[in-house]
């Protein structure tokens, strides 16, 4: 069964000294700001970018593909702590996402796990959606 979710933004005033929010529609959860500055500068004080919110994004799905794929293969996880950053360049655009995922799945060797975790990083539907920049993936593992 397909399912949308909505988001909506609204904005106000020029690129660079304009701000808006954006508001989580279907779920509900919340209004956040967001900003010209949010997307460049090193400290985003408060405001969140269409990048974080990609990031955010990508970390999620890629733990639901890797838990997926670990499950089918008879080795469910115990847990998959993943961190998404999305690096935005001016002028260019969402160049990559770098993914990082420390995972704990017993009855599996570290080989194996990165080569799972490959696999969700090729396949999850966030990934995807990012094909034509360059995802890497990081791998730390606990038996």
């Amino acid at each position: 069964m397909a399912a949308t979710r909505t988001a909506k933004a609204h904005w106000e005033g020029s690129l660079l000294e304009g701000a808006g929010q954006v508001n989580l529609e279907s779920s509900g959860l919340g209004t956040f700001d967001v900003t010209w500055a949010a997307r460049t500068e090193d400290a985003a004080s408060g405001r969140t970018s269409p990048e974080e919110l990609i990031a955010a994004a990508h970390s999620s799905c890629f733990n639901m593909a890797l838990s997926n794929i670990l499950a089918k293969a008879g080795n469910a996880p115990e847990s998959l702590d993943t961190t998404a950053e999305v690096t935005f360049q001016p002028g260019e655009g969402i160049t990559g996402s770098k993914l990082s995922v420390n995972g704990k799945v017993p009855g599996l060797t570290a080989d194996e796990f990165a080569q799972f975790a490959e696999d969700a990083k090729k396949n999850c539907p966030v990934s995807q959606a990012l094909t034509g920049t360059t995802i890497t993936l990081d791998v730390t593992f606990t038996a």
